[in-house]
């Protein structure tokens, strides 16, 4: 299945650094590293790296965000 980008590529580079940080973060920061909210803040970085590297959100498509 195919979907419509419905990012622009100025939040696609921001999401794919923010989700790097994001999995630095939760893995590596004392009080972080291997406990559960350590690692569901790293999943959340993966999946904002996945969204920037697609350039597709479904969160943005559920409220109706499109790319003129």
């Amino acid at each position: 299945m195919l979907f419509n980008k419905n990012l622009p590529v100025w939040e696609r580079g921001l999401r794919t650094v923010a989700g790097l940080v994001m999995i630095a973060f939760g893995l590596l920061a004392p009080g972080f590293a291997g406990s559960p909210i350590g690692y569901i803040i790293a999943a959340a970085g993966a999946m904002a790296i996945v969204t920037g590297f697609v350039g597709y959100c479904p969160a943005c498509a559920v409220v109706g965000r499109r790319l003129k």
